[in-house]
């Protein structure tokens, strides 16, 4: 859980007129559903609406569970919160759900590939771990990062990435 607070918040916003994107919600978002396409893949046969089910659920709840840990952590630091903090935080925490999608989406195609049901998980985790990795990237990129950090960023998410995978290798057999 993030334990961001305003004057952190406010300190690491980039100067008036600038745009801001936090992508870590995206990229946790993004490993959080690869981790859920392993779990679910390990199981055995799965129908495709369950694991749509599953990643999409997934993301909700992590979702919900950064939201409230911020709110209460703000609460606990400066006091009553705003209504307008409660709807910024909702906003600010949605890369999370966001992530979910691609990889739904790929278990909802899989059948336009002939894809059974190992097939459909590792195009899942394929399009979840594309997307940790490039909203990592991307991150780096639009923070100003020197490429010698944009590329370290994207390694230490393809490592995240491969670690996801030896999983996936190991409990497959």
């Amino acid at each position: 859980m993030t334990h961001r607070t305003r004057a952190h918040d406010a300190q690491t916003r980039p100067p008036t007129g600038a745009a801001h994107v936090d992508y870590s919600g995206a990229v946790y978002g993004s490993l959080l559903a690869a981790s859920v396409v392993v779990g679910a893949g390990t199981l055995g046969s799965f129908p495709r609406l369950e694991l749509m089910v599953l990643l999409l659920g997934t993301g909700v709840v992590f979702w919900a569970a950064h939201v409230f840990s911020r709110l209460f952590g703000a609460r606990m630091v400066h006091g009553p919160v705003s209504r307008k903090e409660v709807r910024r935080l909702f906003a600010d925490e949605r890369p999370i759900l966001k992530a979910a999608v691609p990889p739904a989406a790929a278990v909802a195609i899989s059948p336009l590939f002939g894809l059974g049901v190992q097939g459909t998980a590792w195009l899942a985790l394929t399009v979840a771990l594309a997307g940790q990795v490039g909203w990592a990237t991307l991150a780096a990129v639009r923070a100003g990062a020197s490429r010698r950090l944009i590329l370290v960023a994207g390694a230490v998410n393809l490592l995240l990435g491969f670690v996801i995978v030896v999983f996936k290798v190991a409990l497959q057999h």
